[in-house]
This record gives C-alpha cells, structure tokens and sequence, in this order.
C-alpha cells in the first residue's frame, strides 16, 4: 500500500496570481490528507494571502537554475544512478530531449533528479499543479522512484503544450484534472483512455468571499462628482487582454463619466500605463499593483462593474476560467468580459454578465457603456451571477471530487 503523503509539485510559491492552487492545498489538508510542497521557483512577491499562513506543509525548494548548485545536483545524481528507477527516467527524457532540445528540459530532469534523491519521508505519491515544466519534474521523479503521479491541468500549461508532451503525460499519469469544458475536451482527444480525465472546476472558498450585503449607488454616468466605478484584478500579461480595454475605455462617450482601478503586477504594466497616457485617460485610472486577498475583496465591494477583456495570445496561452471573474460575481458585481475559453461557463450573456468578442475594442466599450448607463442593469446581473456562484461554484465540491479520486487510487493499491 502507498503512503497516502502526498509531494506537491508547483512552479513558484507562495504566488498571489495562484490563489486557487493555495485554495487547493488548504482544503486538501482539511480534508484530513497530509502535503508536502515542492516548488521550482522561490518567491517573488512581496505578499502573501491569509490562506497561505493557513497552510500546514512544509515546503522544500528545488534548484531554480542547475548551474547555481552544482554540488546538489552532482549529489542528487549519485543517489540516483544506481537505482532501478534511473534507467526508465533517463530513457524518457532523451526521447523527449530529440523532441524537446533545450535547457529548460534539462533543468526538469535535474529538478527530477534532486527531488528523487531529496525524497520528502514517508512520502508516496506525486501531484504536479499544470502540465507543462511542474508536471514534466513529476513524470521524470515517478520513474525514478517507482512512484504513481496524478495532476491538475489549468490553462496555459494545455494550450502552450506541444501534442505529444501531453499525450506522454496522460499515458503515464493515473489521472489528470482540468478546470474547463475546453481544457476537458482537448486533453480527452489526446488520453489513450477517456477515464483519465476529469473536468473539476476550482470553485470558491466562499467562506472567505461572504455574502455583500451592501448597495451600490445607482451612478449612471452623468455626474462627474459620482462616477462609476470599473474594476479589473489580473496580471499586466497578453492573455489579459488589458490594451482592448484601454482602447474599449477610450472609445466611451466623452461625456461619461467613469473611473478604472487596475490590480496585478505583470511585465506589461509599464507598457500599459503608457498606452492610457497616449489615449488620453490617465487621469481616470489607479494602478493599484499587487495586492492581498482581503485588500482586493474590499476592492470588489467598492466597485460598480468587473471587467476582464480576455484573449488567446499569440503563443496559444488563454486562461482557463479565471478565479477573478469568479471572485468578483460572488460579490454581486457585474461582470463584462469575453467568450473565451472557460469564461462563458460561468457567465452567461445578458443573464449572469455581459459577453463580448475577444479583441474587439468597439464591442466591449459599447457593453461597458450599457452597464454604465443603467444601473438596474448592473443590479440585475450581479444578483443573478451570484446566486450562480453559490450555487455551482463552491470549492468543496471539487475538494471533495478529489479527495475521492485519491482515495480510490489508494483503496486499489491495498
């Protein structure tokens, strides 16, 4: 029988964009199952969310770069050369070096490498969070050490993948979860056997997300004095699709009176903040960086209208169904975003939100206008799109659906 200690595998953590993975691990832990954290990138954020202190596993770092520890990694390969497992690994990583010739595939077999022969106690099974640079680590160390491996596939990691990585992955993995239709339907054409795949929205801790019980004023653009508030939580990254909205702002009605709050870090803040001052609406918006959970519920809370302009980047990266879109609906807040991805899976258009073509700057200005100018409108979807949430998106269900595919992995290993 397998140890029922589950290794982790995640990119970088603590991250504040990867709530949901935090939200996970929590609930994982509550539900009397016991983790051990393994990421391949330290920390860069200089905050944490509550849920992250709540977290009971230990967590152990990988080598980021192989060439910083060198001693490690030569340790890492002694430990492991004469076990049985090494062949295997080996072997599979050069098919997928011909494949995949370069160094960051090298750098999953070394991270591999340190983590089989760093081996958490007790430990016996591996668990990668998406399917691309943590999930190859995890396949690499499976067959090092004899072990079975499962994972969560979300969004970039399905479709930035190349075909044959996945398809590999789902062959030797027991199982592979995703948070979308879209996610589900595509890694379901690349499994040998459709019962490998599960489709498991995240969900909500909806502890943490309350009930508003406010009311928002009905501001409807008219007063300069009253704006109306636009909110958007994500990172300054292609997918977000931040520029649409600048542009979809800049085409509003001059005379409409409206105010935007930017949260999130990313590479493009920069390069966004200069597009407001080149289409002329600098003065309307606050960039609000990187901010903490609670910090960002208050922001909801104080908003008018949620908007998101998510696209498919030119690498094929989308998201999956953002946990923002998700957040800001469970505080009764009109959501106005695109039919991309997982997103109309949630929002449903003129019912629970308002739906745009992707990269269409005149669609989305003029559904922003709508919510702008009335606000029963607002008021009757943000109602609807909450009761949606709180009725369809509560995180235990997927905790639970998990807990279950473990525990059935483990009662067959007895």
């Amino acid at each position: 029988m397998h140890s029922r200690k589950i290794v982790v595998v995640v990119k970088g953590y603590p991250r504040l964009s990867e709530t949901f993975i935090a939200q996970e691990l929590l609930g994982l832990e509550r539900a009397g199952i016991e983790l051990v954290i393994v990421a391949l990138r330290r920390p860069t954020d200089g905050k944490r969310h509550p849920v992250h202190d709540e977290i009971k596993a230990c967590v152990h770092y990988l080598p980021e770069y192989l060439h910083e520890e060198p001693l490690r990694l030569v340790r890492s390969a002694l430990t492991c050369f004469p076990r049985a497992g090494f062949r295997r690994a080996l072997g599979a990583f050069v098919r997928d070096l011909r494949r995949d010739p370069t160094r960051n595939r090298i750098r999953r077999f070394g991270q591999a490498l340190v983590l089989a022969a760093e081996w958490p106690e007790r430990a016996g099974w591996l668990h990668a969070h998406f399917a691309h640079t943590p999930a190859s680590v995890t396949r690499y160390t499976s067959l090092l050490r004899g072990l079975p491996w499962t994972c969560s596939a979300h969004a970039k990691d399905i479709w930035t993948s190349e075909d044959w990585d996945l398809a590999d992955k789902l062959s030797s993995a027991r199982w592979m979860v995703t948070c979308t239709k879209a996610g589900f339907t595509h890694l379901k054409s690349l499994a040998s056997g459709s019962s490998r795949v599960h489709l498991s929205y995240h969900g909500l801790d909806l502890a943490r997300f309350g009930r508003f019980e406010g009311d928002r004023p009905p501001h409807d653009g008219s007063s300069r004095v009253e704006p109306v508030d636009i909110l958007s939580v994500g990172r300054a990254v292609e997918k977000k699709g931040y520029d649409t909205l600048l542009q979809a702002l800049a085409l509003l009605p001059r005379d409409l009176a409206w105010r935007f709050v930017h949260a999130g870090g990313g590479d493009q803040l920069d390069r966004l903040k200069a597009l407001a001052e080149k289409l002329g609406i600098a003065p309307r918006i606050s960039w609000k960086g990187a901010l903490a959970q609670e910090d960002v519920l208050r922001l909801y809370r104080d908003a008018d209208i949620f908007a998101l302009a998510c696209r498919i980047a030119a690498d094929g990266d989308r998201d999956g169904l953002p946990n923002v879109l998700v957040e800001a609906a469970s505080q009764r807040l009109i959501c106005v975003s695109t039919n991309v991805s997982g997103v109309p899976e949630l929002l449903t258009d003129g019912e629970t939100g308002l739906l745009v073509p992707p990269d269409d700057p005149a669609a989305l200005a003029r559904a922003l206008e709508r919510t702008i100018r009335h606000p029963a409108l607002r008021t009757r979807l943000g109602d609807a799109a909450e009761r949606h949430v709180r009725t369809r998106f509560d995180h235990r269900s997927s905790i639970g659906q998990l807990k279950s595919l473990f525990e059935q992995e483990w009662q067959a290993t007895i």
